[in-house]
């Protein structure tokens, strides 16, 4: 038996037709004229025939099978005919677009997330579809789900720690491909080809959601204040070589102790410095 697809190509269904019609039109005109029953065949024969009649619209296909026997698939479009014996199995070649369900699993640190993913694929080898699984189009959601679950296992929903690591949230066109060749890989048992797949939702479970948003929230507010202390050093280190190139007051190590701790606390701080005019000297 043909392990791949092969083309198989029908008689034009208008011939037939016409054949057929000639058919039940002999049968009348001899029961009419002659009166015979033998007639009755042309009948039958008519009624025989009939069934060989298909027709394929845009991307549909119809498989062939002969009492068991792979004959071919048929993939162009009209009105055909074929024996009538031929099993015409319909096979769909019109893009699909899938999107599971939500499910909940853990990333790579064991955080439980809940994810889903959406499909675009369409029948490539209508063979394979046809014959090596069961229904396709429940492979196809089967084998979806199993992938998604993969990749949920194989990267981190977020990493804190190390930015340069590729995780779930921030690393989203990676994510997809190796996504793609996964399912690439698992649906070509069923002739399906992959036009598309990327993550369509993606979140911490309901559970430890709250508490991740806080983590978030902290790593957020120390790298901003991180960013702060930075440039507030750089500031009080130009003002502290601008003050002593330009000689406008000469501080001692005291001084600039204090102004350095002064200049710190005005240019960190949260909120708005309230100056205090000091209309004395400066040790006092």
């Amino acid at each position: 038996m043909n392990k791949h697809e092969t083309s198989f190509k029908p008689m034009s269904g208008f011939i037939m037709l016409t054949v057929v019609l000639l058919i039940f039109a002999s049968a009348i005109a001899g029961i009419v004229m002659f009166r015979s029953p033998a007639f009755g065949l042309l009948f039958l024969l008519f009624f025989l025939l009939l069934p060989g009649f298909f027709v394929i619209q845009p991307n549909r296909s119809r498989v062939m099978i002969f009492f068991g026997d792979y004959r071919g698939s048929v993939k162009e479009n009209g009105f055909f005919w074929v024996n009538p014996f031929y099993v015409k199995k319909k096979v769909s070649l019109r893009a699909h677009n899938f999107d599971s369900e939500r499910v909940k699993v853990n990333d790579k640190l064991g955080n439980p997330i809940m994810i889903s993913v959406i499909l675009v694929w369409q029948v490539a080898d209508t063979f394979k579809a046809a014959f090596d699984v069961n229904d396709y189009e429940h492979f196809v959601r089967v084998q979806s789900d199993a992938a998604v679950r993969k990749l949920a296992n194989t990267f981190a929903y977020d990493n804190f720690e190390d930015d340069s690591e590729i995780t779930l949230r921030s690393g989203m066109e990676e994510v997809n491909h190796d996504l793609e060749e996964e399912l690439t890989e698992r649906l070509s048992i069923a002739g399906i080809k992959v036009i598309e797949a990327r993550i369509g939702y993606l979140a911490y479970a309901e559970e430890i959601a709250s508490a991740m948003l806080q983590r978030q929230q902290a790593t957020a507010i120390v790298a901003a204040r991180f960013k702060i202390v930075e440039g507030a050093v750089g500031m009080v280190e130009t003002a502290l070589e601008e003050l002593n190139k330009k000689g406008i007051v000469d501080l001692d190590e005291e001084k600039k102790a204090a102004m350095v701790s002064n200049l710190m606390v005005v240019l960190c701080s949260d909120k708005s410095a309230s100056p205090v005019v000091n209309t004395g000297t400066l040790n006092h």
